[in-house]
């Protein structure tokens, strides 16, 4: 399931990296992407995988890995943090993702929290992350990261 987790991972981030690029900084860019995005975007999704304290749910059909979400726990704020969420972008726009998000709700619910939080990119490869974000219901906090090329 991991091979079919990371290749998903790789096919839906492709758009994303690519409306994204123009977005950013260069100098920011190369500095996080020396490699290409592909390099460090599968690393990062293993490294993800590793971790102990992120549960990961997966959607599938009839065999066809269609996307997952994974979600961690923060005791200390009484929050649940949607941490990853991918589908395929074969099967978008047809409502998976808003059942992965449904489902992490109410687990973290479950799990006694009072609220769930999830971060996205400001930049246009995110609009669409942003956009089904809006629409379950997410309210936008206002953040800014600055970077100055030294």
């Amino acid at each position: 399931m991991k091979a079919e987790v990371l290749a998903l991972s790789m096919r839906a981030w492709a758009p994303v990296f690519e409306k994204m690029k123009p977005d950013v900084q260069a100098y920011v860019y190369e500095a996080f992407y020396p490699e290409g995005w592909q390099i460090r975007q599968k690393a990062d999704i293993e490294t993800y995988l590793g971790i102990d304290d992120v549960q990961t749910w997966v959607a599938t059909h009839a065999q066809a890995v269609l996307g997952y979400i994974g979600l961690r726990l923060h005791p200390e704020d009484r929050m649940g943090e949607i941490y990853i969420l991918a589908v395929d972008p074969e099967y978008q726009r047809q409502g998976i993702g808003a059942v992965l998000m449904a489902f992490a709700e109410r687990r973290i619910r479950d799990a006694g929290m009072d609220m769930v939080m999830v971060e996205t990119g400001g930049d246009t490869g995110h609009q669409p992350a942003r956009a089904a974000y809006e629409a379950a219901g997410y309210d936008r906090w206002p953040v800014a990261r600055y970077f100055k090329k030294l």
